[in-house]
């Protein structure tokens, strides 16, 4: 129900490299700086369009052919984006990212510490931060995987924040992670402007309502995770 298998298509030797040796789909999120310099080593290959206006940084980046970077993106990497993958105007794509072909970053959109599957979209004003997009998913406009609840606090004589505890089946886990964005599996959707709160793990197929505020939990695959309200129309006076 948690292993990565159950929420991404892995057939292809690169998406399942990034989860080989996890228990749980959320175990890869703390390797994606390692997996990205594996992919990319301490060098910049630049093999796709980028065009004029787009910034890339000094970091270790790789472009693969039939990747385009449109003006006004910024890439500051470590940074692995694949053939096929789209940076599109204004996004930004911060360290350890890896886009798989056919994934797009959209105008507004940000990137952290995170992993996009192949054709997995978050093409408009979106924020992933340490999370996963499976294949073929994709965020409505507005759409932020908040990855740092706001009460977690440093310890003051630690320095550190507490870390993301899941309960799923009367069973409590311990990510190990202090910050954990959204996790959805293949071909789910999200509605616009809604928000997935530290630790949501959502199966394939799932759709998310727009203006939802999704809790931290599991929501099993081929579910809806419905907004509901009432409005009401009264004369104007």
């Amino acid at each position: 129900m948690l292993n990565p298998t159950d929420f991404f298509d892995l057939n292809d030797a690169i998406s399942a490299s990034l989860f080989a040796h996890c228990r749980y789909v959320w175990d890869a999120i703390p390797h994606i700086a390692a997996h990205v310099q594996r992919l990319v080593g301490d060098t910049q290959t630049i093999r796709g369009d980028v065009m004029p206006g787009a910034i890339i940084g000094d970091a270790p980046i790789y472009i693969g052919e039939g990747a385009t970077i449109e003006p006004g993106a910024w890439i500051q990497g470590p940074a692995y984006i694949a053939a096929g993958a789209t940076v599109r105007h204004g996004a930004y794509v911060r360290a350890n990212v890896i886009m798989l072909p056919g994934s797009i970053l959209g105008h507004a959109s940000e990137a952290k510490n995170a992993i996009l599957l192949h054709n997995a979209h978050a093409p408009h004003f979106n924020y992933v931060g340490d999370g996963i997009l499976g294949n073929g998913v994709n965020l409505g406009a507005g759409t932020k995987l908040s990855n740092l609840g706001m009460l977690s606090e440093k310890d003051r004589q630690s320095g550190k924040r507490t870390t993301v505890k899941l309960t799923i089946d009367d069973v409590l886990y311990d990510t190990g992670l202090t910050k954990m964005g959204g996790i959805l599996g293949d071909n789910a959707q999200t509605g616009c402007n809604s928000v997935l709160n530290p630790g949501c793990v959502i199966g394939k197929n799932t759709l998310v309502y727009a203006n939802t505020s999704v809790r931290k939990g599991y929501y099993a695959p081929n579910s809806i995770i419905k907004l509901r309200q009432t409005t009401a129309v009264v004369p104007r006076k």
